[in-house]
């Protein structure tokens, strides 16, 4: 997981994630994004959820996918103040990002 560095959401954690580019495949957006935020390398499996966050000025898609760890080591980087694993029962503790325990409680993962 990743603490967000700037808006929206500064200082709370999350998934990394960003925009996919015109044209990249979306596996493809997922490698890239988490090797930008936590300099991790990650095979990207299947879907594990889907949610659309609209707010004034935004529409976020948030596709999260279950991944294999393919190297590298977790330091942040790019939009994250710290980047870090976290026991899947302490993720609901930790101030995250609106909405991201129960889209992770609703995909099975914590």
């Amino acid at each position: 997981m990743v603490r967000r560095a700037s808006g929206p959401y500064a200082g709370r954690w999350t998934l990394p994630g960003g925009k996919v580019e015109p044209g990249e495949r979306l596996a493809d957006a997922v490698r890239r994004e988490v090797r930008e935020e936590t300099s991790l390398e990650v095979e990207p499996g299947d879907v594990a959820a889907v949610r659309e966050v609209i707010g004034d000025g935004h529409h976020f898609v948030i596709v999260v996918h279950h991944a294999r760890p393919d190297g590298g080591r977790v330091t942040p980087g790019d939009d994250a103040s710290e980047a870090a694993w976290w026991p899947l029962g302490q993720v609901d503790g930790l101030p995250t990002t609106d909405g991201l325990v129960p889209l992770l409680r609703a995909a099975g993962i914590v």
